[in-house]
């Protein structure tokens, strides 16, 4: 199944105590839970800036929803753009669980990505974060993995674990896995920078 990679990260994670429970009483709340970033899936070749996902991008999202289905996701970040809702849709009715818009567009990047972190930072559990090709990189670094992030336009199957400091031993990490269906292969100057 394509996301045993990804259950791995999670179970790695896991191990390292990534995931963040709730704290019992008398204990503070936890200071970053791991945070897992995707791009929106496959959109549709209609006109307009608020295309709906294709079929290939709808399978994506159900593979998605199976990937993360038992990881423990206990909040959904999304923008106003309904190929990120879309996305997440077949894991929100899984979970039960209302999205959080973090609206993005502008020339601001950085203000978006900090704004979605600081959304993330106030939940307990694990946080799904549906993004944007340009939108990714600057999430991750904003949830304190590394700088230069970047995905193609071809690039779909990603997911970026971001492994919050003290479960990670006194940094945040990042871990790379795939769900669905794999992408293309890609131009080698377009690969994705992981900031080793």
């Amino acid at each position: 199944m394509p996301h045993r990679a990804f259950l791995a990260s999670v179970a790695l994670a896991a191990a390292l105590g990534a995931t963040t429970p709730a704290p019992s009483a008398g204990q503070s709340a936890p200071s970053a839970p791991m945070v897992i970033v995707v791009r929106h899936a496959e959109k549709a070749p209609v006109p307009g800036n608020d295309p709906p996902l294709s079929a290939a991008g709808e399978a994506r999202a159900r593979a998605l929803a199976a990937a993360l289905r038992d990881a423990g996701v206990a909040a959904i970040i999304t923008t106003q753009w309904q190929r990120t809702g879309l996305t997440a849709a077949p894991l929100v009715a899984a979970l039960r669980v209302t999205p959080t818009v973090v609206a993005a567009g502008g020339p601001d990047v950085a203000k978006h990505a900090a704004a979605v972190a600081a959304a993330a930072r106030r939940t307990r559990g694990t946080v799904l974060v549906v993004g944007h090709s340009n939108t990714v990189g600057p999430l991750v670094a904003a949830l304190g993995g590394p700088a230069g992030v970047t995905l193609c336009d071809a690039q779909y199957a990603t997911m970026h674990v971001v492994l919050p400091a003290a479960a990670a031993g006194g940094a945040a990490r990042l871990v790379r896995s795939s769900y669905g269906a794999p992408d293309p292969a890609v131009d080698a100057r377009c690969a994705v920078a992981v900031g080793r």
